[in-house]
């Protein structure tokens, strides 16, 4: 399993990599495209959706079953990487730089595990 130590985890297996002012990028971890298989399709959300903490903010479908990808974070969607639109495939190939949603006016981050915390998660699961 691969960590990167630049982002911020999710029990739930999504990241949060803080980009400097103010945004931040939300992902899915090297775990969690793992365990999902081949990724086939990725719903995403619109910019200037409010997305809120714990809540879906879309879904991925894969060969084995279609999952909610739940906020790290209560934001503001400022950006959304549309090539997974065409291409969703990129998760499995690179789940850290194939980012979902990038948001702004982040709040409720206080909860986030760092890579150590989240690496132990994924060895109880």
């Amino acid at each position: 399993m691969n960590l990167q130590n630049d982002r911020k985890y999710t029990d739930s297996h999504e990241w949060l990599l803080d980009l400097g002012n103010g945004t931040y990028r939300i992902g899915l971890s090297d775990y969690a495209q793992s365990s999902l298989g081949d990724i086939v399709f990725v719903d995403l959300p619109q910019i200037g959706d409010a997305l809120e903490k714990g809540v879906s903010l879309g879904d991925v479908e894969s060969v084995k079953a279609v999952s909610e990808i739940i906020s790290p974070v209560s934001g503001k969607v400022s950006a959304v990487n549309d090539e997974l639109a065409a291409s969703p495939e990129a998760i499995n190939a690179d789940p850290y730089g194939a980012w979902i949603v990038e948001v702004t006016d982040v709040t409720a981050t206080a909860e986030l595990l760092d890579a150590e915390a989240y690496k132990t998660v994924c060895e109880q699961a």
